[in-house]
């Protein structure tokens, strides 16, 4: 089964789809260009929590929590630079949050895959999602007495955003398969 490869290696890494040298790297490139891509589509609701799952299982977390920053730095670029979000306390306050969140849920996914080490990567990676999702809601939601915005919380939104973290998930999932994959092939090919 190919999720056989994402099991822990030395480095305890969940994925591994480049050499560990490459990983930060590679990690990085995925999660800004995912991000680009889903900031666009979804503006506020970039799903986070997917990324999250792939920084924790891919590095440690202190070269996780970096590659995250990263991705929501690409976001607040994008909604202020592109999609013109208004520059105004609030909405930069909600920024702020938004990253808050981002590297919360990564935390929480980061100590949900060690937690589970020994179980299959399928199992590890679902349940890292569903803890790095809780941890991403719960501190916006925590901002809202000030901010605003807990109509936005209905179980409704919050169960479409974290169907669209799974799909996501699932996704980058994919993309690091493939590469893992190919990068074999890549290596014969310039040995040759």
């Amino acid at each position: 089964m190919a999720l056989d490869a994402l099991a822990p290696a030395r480095s305890e890494a969940r994925l591994a789809p480049v050499a560990p040298r490459h990983a930060a790297a590679f990690c990085f490139a995925l999660l800004t260009t995912a991000c680009a891509l889903a900031s666009f589509v979804f503006a506020c609701a970039t799903p986070f929590a997917a990324f999250a799952v792939i920084a924790a299982a891919m590095l440690p977390l202190r070269s996780a929590l970096p590659a995250v920053l990263g991705a929501w730095l690409v976001n607040q670029g994008i909604g202020f630079g592109a999609l013109h979000y208004p520059v105004d306390a609030t909405t930069l306050a909600w920024g702020a949050m938004i990253g808050a969140a981002a590297l919360s849920a990564t935390i929480a996914a980061r100590g949900v895959l060690q937690a589970l080490r020994a179980s299959p990567a399928p199992i590890a990676l679902a349940a890292a999602l569903l803890g790095a999702y809780a941890a991403y809601e719960l501190v916006l939601f925590a901002a809202t007495p000030v901010l605003g915005g807990a109509a936005s919380f209905t179980l409704p939104i919050v169960a479409r955003l974290g169907l669209t973290s799974a799909a996501w998930l699932v996704g980058l999932v994919a993309v690091c398969e493939i590469v893992r994959l190919l990068t074999p092939l890549a290596s014969r090919r310039t040995a040759a």
